[in-house]
């Protein structure tokens, strides 16, 4: 029996960051398993209803907005506490006393600092083991990777479909990189004068187009 953690959506610009914990056996997850960057939407999907349905326990903890745009937290620590959040719940009761083997998508430059981290939040009896790259060297985090992308995947297509709904178009990726998504946060703010629920207020991304409706304003006088 094994736990395996990761996140997805920490470095959008929209929406919720989310983190998975599945606890499981690694000879009872479906086959195909892999890191959920290597495969496709669909994939991912029928992967994680398979996941869910053989392994012992999944959870899945959501980092709003609000919570992200909190000025007493940054990500470093938001990322620590989703994945120590998640994993306190999957675990449960009841703990082998040598250690339940716990892998860890490190989501620090430094894995051994990001282990005692979230180390520090959950139960000692789990034997916490945080590596770079360990969706791609453990099944048991692929498999974590996989429900936290569909979730984060599905959290998109609802804010997507609401806002398009109202005539604010496609928000794209969510990611400062994506035009597409720049493009909505112009257009919703200068619809709007100010900045869509979804957006993360706190980001460079949303001050930079806040900053540009007020020099547009400006030059109109």
């Amino acid at each position: 029996m094994q736990l395996g953690v990761d996140e997805a959506g920490k470095g959008p610009v929209l929406g919720s960051m989310f983190a998975a914990c599945v606890r499981a056996s690694v000879d009872d997850l479906p086959a195909g398993i892999a890191d959920s960057k290597r495969l496709s939407a669909d994939h991912r999907e029928s992967l994680a209803e398979q996941i869910r349905e053989t392994a012992d326990a999944v959870a899945v903890t959501e980092i709003p907005v609000e919570r992200i745009d909190d000025p007493e937290t940054d990500m470093n620590g938001l990322t620590v506490a989703a994945h120590a959040e998640t994993l306190s719940e999957a675990a449960g009761e009841g703990l082998p006393r040598d250690g339940l083997p716990c892998y860890l998508d490190a989501a620090d430059t430094n894995a051994v600092r990001f282990e005692r981290r979230v180390g520090e939040r959950v139960n000692p009896d789990i034997d916490l083991r945080a590596k770079h790259g360990a969706d791609d060297e453990h099944p048991i985090v692929s498999a974590a990777s996989i429900i936290t992308k569909v979730c984060r995947d599905a959290h998109v297509a609802d804010l997507a479909a609401s806002y398009d709904g109202r005539g604010y178009g496609d928000i794209g990726s969510g990611y400062p990189s994506d035009p597409t998504t720049r493009q909505f946060l112009r257009r919703y703010v200068e619809s709007e004068e100010q900045l869509p629920d979804c957006a993360r207020q706190s980001w460079q991304t949303s001050q930079d187009v806040l900053a540009s409706l007020d020099q547009a304003t400006l030059e109109e006088f």
